[in-house]
């Protein structure tokens, strides 16, 4: 430990009234994957969680929680920093980033607080762990064994609600003939089988829940220990696993506090209470912190509900949506206690692009296959097509969100609130998503990406988000504003000038065509992808060839590394049909290096066999 760490962290303690050897709360995390608050004690009457439900009776029950993200490494991320991914380049799917100077991981703020923190197992972190994070991180960390009379910090996590286990051949307890199914999904007998699987998982975890608690009553620990229960996303299924939606984001969250730790409960706490209080796992490090006494660190960026250093309730969470997998994306969302609004920054990608793990799912594969059919009706199919710039749904009215109100007049002022809120959060956490994946590397260099994030002569973030609004709006401006932003001096705002012009339509590149020519020798690899992309669409048969020479090139792994090949590779896929003739070229390209971190190895082969088996290439 630090010494300077020690003492900052001792004087809080004193300053919350604990002394250094004076009783705390030990603090017991109960946490499952990929489920949405399918539970009885939310009022779902499908369910089968006889556990949980009887945990819900002395709980407090939180009605309106969030993930901030909808796949497992950035929500986990999110957790472990206390910060928005967005803000520390974490939000992508396997980012592999690091935390800047003075920041630290919650567990070694608990561990320097004189906590014994373990977790079994799961870390799935898209931030390099530096030091010592955990006192034991394995699947045999357990609260016993700890020093004797030392209050511990514990986390259990059950992966039998995975994703990869709606799919798993399994003997179904539950009647698929009884599943309510979403108005997105289509009804067969496919989607209803993994809806029914989904719940037979959660009955399995719901099992392994109650026996963790019933260890901790069996060592006497029931009275001394606070308990958290939640889900790191929304649940498994397509639509709701991986998209910012609230099918996505919104987690189930009960919190049980003893007798004997009541002082730290908020006022609405009462044992098999609610709240309507909003919370989301940004929240989640500072509360816990708070519950030990410790003031959250100046960085975080969420807020404490629990506790001695509890906090206002916001007036707003916060999702977000990155790369997944192997697939690009840019989405960014906001929820009230009613409304949900959805940000598309690249309106131009389908919601369903092809992530080769996804179309594992029976459900996804049998959906794709109704839609080529032309069998589903228009809530079904939205999937498989562009989507809007803004999206906005009613909760209240609306659960499976499907009834898009962002053109709706009487909906109008809700909209513009939601949209400021949105705006504001991204300049406020100085979000690093809006810049290309290659470009956040490149430009942080040596340092944590939140660090270039906060320097605005590396990252101009007013004029880069600016030119990504306008770029993907519905409402787009004349060409003139895209067509001297292709001559700006920071190449974050090039990209998204020429995202612009392609997103505006073959008019407007064919108008523009010298000037996107001229982007294609751009010194930066995103421009040139952009603008390529651009070209091979709305282009001539000339500057198609052009188009493809550029593509083909930056999708070289060994020559431009994996984050430039994986943008190179879903343009080629975007292109479609376009890109026949070129199957040869594109299936000999490099697949695998040495320099690819093996986490992220199949993302280049998958691209390549999606485009070479499916005919898009």
């Amino acid at each position: 430990m630090r010494r300077r760490d020690l003492l900052s962290t001792a004087a809080a303690l004193s300053a919350a009234g604990f002394p250094a050897q004076s009783p705390r709360p030990n603090i017991l995390w109960l946490t499952c994957e990929d489920s949405s608050p399918n539970l009885g004690c939310y009022g779902d009457s499908y369910a089968t969680t006889p556990n949980l439900d009887a945990f819900a009776k002395r709980s407090l029950r939180y009605r309106v929680a969030w993930s901030n993200a909808p796949v497992c490494a950035p929500a986990r991320t999110t957790i472990i920093s206390g910060m928005y991914p967005p803000s520390t380049g974490g939000g992508n799917m396997r980012s592999f980033t690091r935390l800047a100077p003075g920041q630290m991981m919650y567990p070694a703020t608990l561990r320097e607080g004189g906590y014994y923190c373990t977790n079994n197992s799961k870390t799935d972190y898209n931030l390099a762990e530096t030091g010592k994070v955990w006192d034991e991180s394995s699947n045999k960390a357990h609260w016993r064994n700890r020093p004797r009379n030392q209050p511990f910090f514990a986390i259990f996590n059950y992966v039998i609600t995975h994703e990869s286990q709606i799919r798993n051949p399994h003997t179904l307890v539950h009647d698929p003939a009884k599943v309510r199914v979403p108005a997105y999904h289509p009804d067969t007998p496919e989607v209803r089988h993994d809806w029914a699987q989904y719940y037979d998982r959660i009955t399995e975890m719901d099992a392994m829940a109650g026996s963790q608690l019933r260890q901790l009553e069996e060592d006497g620990l029931d009275g001394d220990t606070i308990v958290f229960f939640y889900s790191d996303h929304g649940s498994g299924m397509p639509r709701s696993k991986r998209w910012p939606y609230d099918s996505g984001l919104h987690v189930p969250l009960m919190v049980h506090i003893p007798e004997k730790w009541k002082h730290l409960a908020p006022k609405e706490y009462r044992p098999g209470g609610t709240t309507d209080r909003l919370v989301s796992f940004v929240d989640l490090a500072p509360t816990l912190l708070s519950l030990a006494g410790i003031p959250k660190p100046a960085h975080y960026q969420g807020h404490a509900f629990l506790g001695r250093h509890a906090e206002p309730e916001q007036p707003y969470l916060y999702g977000f949506r990155g790369r997944m997998d192997e697939r690009y994306d840019l989405v960014r969302s906001v929820r009230d206690k009613r409304y949900i609004y959805i940000r598309n920054y690249m309106p131009h990608r389908i919601y369903g692009q092809h992530i080769d793990y996804m179309f594992q799912t029976p459900t996804t594969r049998k959906w794709k296959a109704l839609y080529d059919e032309g069998k589903l009706d228009d809530a079904q199919k939205r999937f498989w097509e562009t989507k809007p710039a803004e999206e906005l749904y009613d909760l209240e009215s609306d659960r499976d969100e499907v009834r898009n109100l962002a053109e709706s007049g009487a909906h109008r002022e809700i909209l513009e609130r939601m949209r400021k809120a949105q705006l504001g959060h991204a300049l406020k956490i100085r979000d690093v998503g809006f810049l290309p994946e290659t470009e956040m590397h490149a430009r942080s260099g040596g340092d944590a990406p939140y660090t270039m994030g906060h320097d605005p002569s590396r990252y101009p973030a007013e004029k880069v988000i600016a030119m990504a609004d306008l770029a993907s709006r519905a409402r787009r401006p004349e060409d003139g504003v895209f067509v001297k932003g292709l001559q700006d001096s920071d190449s974050a705002v090039r990209y998204w000038a020429a995202v612009g012009l392609m997103i505006s339509g073959e008019g407007s590149v064919k108008a523009n065509a010298q000037e996107m020519e001229k982007a294609l020798a751009d010194r930066s690899d995103a421009v040139r992808v952009a603008a390529a992309e651009a070209l091979a669409r709305h282009g001539n048969e000339a500057q198609l060839k052009s188009a493809m020479e550029v593509l083909l090139d930056l999708a070289n792994l060994d020559a431009h590394g994996i984050y430039t090949a994986i943008l190179a590779l879903n343009s080629l896929d975007n292109i479609g049909s376009k890109a026949q003739g070129y199957e040869e070229r594109i299936a000999k390209l490099p697949r695998v290096n040495d320099r690819v971190n093996p986490r992220m190895k199949e993302y280049i082969p998958r691209l390549i066999e999606h485009l070479t088996r499916s005919g898009t290439a």
